[in-house]
C-alpha cells in the first residue's frame, strides 16, 4: 500500500485557515495576497490562527511581489518576521530568495533558516526560477529545507509533472518535493501518479462576492470580493488524493 498522500492548503484569513481544516487537510500555509502570489500575513492573523487551528501552521515569508532578489534591509524585515513566527508558536516557515546569478541565495537562506530555531523549513517557488533546477535541489538540501514547493519549473504542476518526477527521484529521502501550482480535485489524482510525490499543495479556493452596499468601488480601485478556501473543495481534493 503506497503511503498516505498529505496535503498543504495556502490559507489567506482566519476563515480560509478553518475551511482547509474542516475540509481534511494536513497542514497550512498561512499567507496574504494570494492574487500577488502571497505575501507574509500580518502578525495578527498569525496569532488569530495559531489560536483557532489545530493543525500545523507554516507562515510565509516574502516581504513584497515581485522577484525574489531582495535587499539587506528586506532579509532584515523577513528574518523578524521568522523569529515572530517561532515567538507564536508555528510549526514552520516557508521562505525563498535568489541572487542575481539565478541560483538560491544560500547566504542569506541560511540565516533566515537559522532564525528558524529548528522549525520546519519549505523553500517556495522561488525554486522553480532557478537556472539549474537540479543544482539548486542539493542547494536546498544542504541547507537544511524539509520540503521544496514546485512546479518543475512549469507555469503549473501538471504541465511540470516530468520534471517533478525528475526532483522526486533525485531528492530519494533526503528531502520531500511537494508539487503545487494549479492543483484542484479534478488532477490531483494524475499528478500524484506522474510524480510520484507524496505532499501536495493547493489553495482551494473560491471567489467571494463583494458584500459592499455601494457600486463606487471599481471607480475608487476598491472593487470585487475576495478568494477564500472552501471546505468542500479541500474535502474534494483530499477525496481524490486518497480514493
Amino acid at each position: 500500500m503506497s503511503p498516505r498522500a498529505l496535503l498543504e492548503i495556502a490559507a489567506n484569513s482566519l476563515d480560509s485557515a478553518l475551511a482547509a481544516e474542516q475540509g481534511g487537510a494536513d497542514r497550512i500555509e498561512l499567507c496574504a495576497g494570494l492574487e500577488l502570489g502571497g505575501l507574509t500575513p500580518s502578525p495578527g492573523l498569525i496569532e488569530q490562527v495559531r489560536e483557532r487551528v489545530h493543525i500545523p501552521i507554516y507562515v510565509l515569508i516574502r516581504p513584497r511581489a515581485g522577484d525574489c532578489v531582495y535587499t539587506e534591509s528586506e532579509f532584515d524585515t523577513m528574518r523578524r518576521d521568522v523569529e515572530r513566527c517561532v515567538a507564536l508558536g508555528c510549526e514552520g516557515v516557508v521562505v525563498g530568495a535568489l541572487g542575481e546569478d539565478g541560483a538560491l541565495d544560500r547566504a542569506n537562506l541560511r540565516g533566515l533558516i537559522a532564525a528558524a530555531g529548528g522549525r520546519g523549513v519549505t523553500l517556495h517557488r522561488a525554486f522553480d526560477l532557478c537556472a539549474d533546477l537540479s543544482a539548486a535541489l542539493e542547494d536546498a538540501i544542504a541547507l537544511g529545507c524539509e520540503r521544496v514547493l514546485t512546479s518543475g519549473g512549469a507555469l503549473n504542476a501538471l504541465g511540470g509533472a516530468g520534471a517533478i518526477r525528475q526532483l522526486v527521484a533525485q531528492a530519494g529521502q533526503r528531502i520531500r518535493i511537494m508539487p503545487g501550482a494549479g492543483i484542484d480535485a479534478r488532477n490531483v489524482a494524475a499528478i500524484r501518479t506522474q510524480t510520484g510525490a507524496g505532499e501536495f499543495h493547493a489553495s482551494a479556493k473560491r471567489r467571494i462576492a463583494s458584500r459592499q452596499p455601494t457600486p463606487r468601488g471599481a471607480e475608487l480601485g476598491m472593487s470585487g470580493g475576495e478568494w477564500r478556501s472552501d471546505a468542500d473543495e479541500v474535502r474534494a481534493l483530499v477525496d481524490a488524493l486518497r480514493s
